[in-house]
């Protein structure tokens, strides 16, 4: 059975939010044309997870430069450790995943950073050879429906975007090479087509959903 992780990073409810707007409107169209998939919806501002912190960063140091083994933990470094696993192992399940995010800064909101955090782990989801990284995760694609109230996605603005370039950079790492943009822009700097641009743009996403 076929998986899609859809994955959301803003904390703001769908009625302020295009860009949730436009993943909603993917998503349904989607589970109509693919009953059959196991959808699982991630909301990084509604659920909790694990994170890399102190303890994580000294378990993994035993883990890796003390040799030590995962029972020779401390409890909570092993509670921890179970919980960032139960995430990156989340991902790995997935065989097709949906990044539904804000521009922020023009980077990404920190809580999708602290999820990539949990799943881009060395020896997990990607290892290093003499030539780099290479990546454990085959045959997976991702779509990253982006929004922002400027316009990044071309122009003289695009090489301020460190949103979605960074996104396709990490998840090449681990190995998902089709990465694919939807992007949401320009609301906020063009106000009056602010309802077309929303409109075209979940146009684009029903289309895409129905053969992705």
């Amino acid at each position: 059975m076929t998986q899609l992780l859809y994955i959301t990073a803003t904390p703001k409810p769908p009625d302020h939010s295009v860009g949730l707007q436009v993943g909603q409107a993917f998503l349904h169209t989607y589970q109509e044309a693919h009953p059959d998939d196991d959808v699982r919806v991630f909301d990084l501002y509604q659920e909790s997870f694990q994170t890399v912190d102190g303890d994580v960063v000294r378990a993994w140091e035993k883990l890796r430069k003390e040799r030590l083994d995962f029972s020779e933990l401390s409890p909570i470094e092993r509670q921890k450790i179970k919980a960032l696993n139960d995430i990156t192992e989340m991902v790995m399940r997935a065989d097709k995943y949906v990044f539904v995010s804000p521009m922020w800064n023009w980077g990404i909101p920190p809580r999708l950073k602290e999820f990539i955090d949990a799943f881009v782990v060395v020896g997990k989801t990607f290892y290093y050879s003499e030539r780099g990284p290479v990546g454990l995760l085959h045959d997976k694609k991702a779509l990253h429906i982006q929004s922002s109230g400027g316009i990044y996605s071309s122009g003289p603005t695009a090489a301020m975007d460190h949103s979605h370039p960074y996104l396709r950079q990490v998840l090449g790492i681990v190995g998902i090479r089709d990465v694919q943009a939807l992007y949401v822009e320009g609301h906020d700097f063009q106000p009056e087509h602010a309802k077309e641009i929303v409109r075209t743009a979940m146009d684009q996403a029903v289309k895409l959903a129905s053969t992705w």
